[in-house]
Formats: C-alpha cells, sequence, structure tokens
C-alpha cells in the first residue's frame, strides 16, 4: 500500500498528541488479557473477537485449568469447547477455529507459537488484528492492533479517513512512529474505555481536547433547546 503524503502540520500535530498520551498515560507496555504462555494469549485473543477483554478473563480463568496445553484444545470436543465459551459469543466459530488453530501448532510448529505474520494468519481464526497481538505482546515485534478503539479514536484525531482495519493498521504504521506502535494500541485502548466512548464521548474532560479534530467540530455545532410542549 503507498504511503500517504504527511504535512509537517499533521507531523508536528501528532507529536504533540503522542506527547500528551504519554504523559497522561506513561509509557508503560501491558496486555489487558491475562495469560501464562504466548499459546493462551493467542487463544484469549481469538475469543476476543466482538467480546471484551474483561469477559475473555473469566472464561480464561477456568478454561486454561481445563486445557492445561495445546494438545488438550487440539483434541477437545467441540460441542464441550461450545459450552466452555458460550459466554464470549459466537462461540460455535471460535471453538471450531481454536481446535483447529492448536492442532495447526502441533503439527506445523511444533507447539510454538510462529512470530513471523504471514504464518500467524494462515492459523485457525487468526487474523491480522490477533497476529498484532501476538507479535507485539510476546515478541515485542512493533505491530499496530487495530481494534474497535484504535479504528475510532483514530478517525475522530484525524490520523486515517479508512473504514477498513487493514488500510487503518498501514495508514498507521505509516504516519506514527514505530517505537510508538505498541504504546500507541495501549494507550488508546485505555482512552476509547475511559472518555473517548464510542457514544456520548466526554470531550469537555479529555486531555486531547485541543487538538481532537472530532472534539473541534463538536464545539462548532449550534445547541440544540429542546422545546417544552404545552
Amino acid at each position: 500500500m503507498a504511503k500517504r503524503r504527511i504535512t509537517k502540520l499533521e507531523r508536528d500535530r501528532m507529536e504533540r498528541i503522542l506527547q500528551l498520551l504519554n504523559q497522561e498515560y506513561q509509557m508503560e507496555y501491558r496486555c489487558f488479557l491475562n495469560y501464562e504462555t504466548p499459546w493462551q494469549l493467542l487463544i484469549a485473543t481469538i475469543l476476543s473477537a466482538q467480546c471484551t477483554d474483561e469477559r475473555v478473563n473469566i472464561v480464561t480463568k477456568d478454561l486454561f485449568k481445563k486445557y492445561k496445553s495445546i494438545q488438550d484444545f487440539a483434541e477437545a470436543k467441540q460441542e464441550e469447547l461450545e459450552k466452555d465459551i458460550h459466554s464470549t459469543g459466537f462461540y460455535r466459530n471460535k471453538a471450531k477455529n481454536i481446535i483447529a488453530c492448536a492442532g495447526q501448532l502441533l503439527t506445523k510448529y511444533q507447539g510454538e507459537v510462529p512470530k513471523d505474520i504471514d504464518e500467524l494468519i494462515t492459523l485457525g481464526g487468526v487474523g491480522r488484528k490477533t497476529a498484532n497481538v501476538i507479535r507485539g505482546n510476546i515478541y515485542q515485534e512493533p505491530s499496530i492492533v487495530v481494534d474497535t478503539h484504535v479504528k475510532r479514536i483514530s478517525k475522530r484525531l484525524g490520523f486515517t479517513k479508512e473504514v477498513d482495519p487493514v488500510k487503518i493498521e498501514f495508514d498507521l504504521m505509516g504516519f506514527l512512529p514505530k517505537d510508538q506502535w505498541i504504546l500507541y494500541n495501549i494507550q488508546i485502548i485505555t482512552l476509547g474505555r475511559s472518555l473517548c466512548v464510542a457514544r456520548n464521548p466526554k470531550c469537555s474532560e479529555c486531555f486531547l481536547r485541543e487538538e481532537c479534530n472530532y472534539a473541534k467540530a463538536e464545539d462548532k455545532k449550534p445547541l440544540v433547546k429542546k422545546v417544552k410542549k404545552s
């Protein structure tokens, strides 16, 4: 994909935003999914599709006690696994993908989670988002994870105009400094859960207010007075 041309004004503004994010949230790497091994994070991330990290962490707390190895998942009965992960939603597809993914890890990678993104996305239930979670958290490879928060807030900030997650990922990779990619994921997810929520974002409380295209546009909207019915 061709890189979009970035002006000096855009770059200066981006640097101010990153500085504010670093000041507010510090520069600590963290993962919102609980795991102890790379394969546990892989399965947890597959489960996180269309589901909150909080719910996934509740489910995996018991799931990883029952299925103690990648081989246990590869040999799992689909109907039983569906029941175990039911509350994460889309449980039929997720169970099918987890069993397939575990089998592939055993037969092709000796039970190890690969590092290369082209290998990761061949696994059952693994797209670029899941692959980048693994690369960033397990292998500390700079990566952009385009989840619902990163997608929404990156557009509000004016970092991308795209809708497709892959195009957003490449926009951000071409725009943000590489050493900020993983931190940006973490910081934006935190911002999206606290202030820049999907509906009724708390723009007046946000530390990015002066730099945010969305907040500025909201400020310009005329106030609509409600007329009381007689």
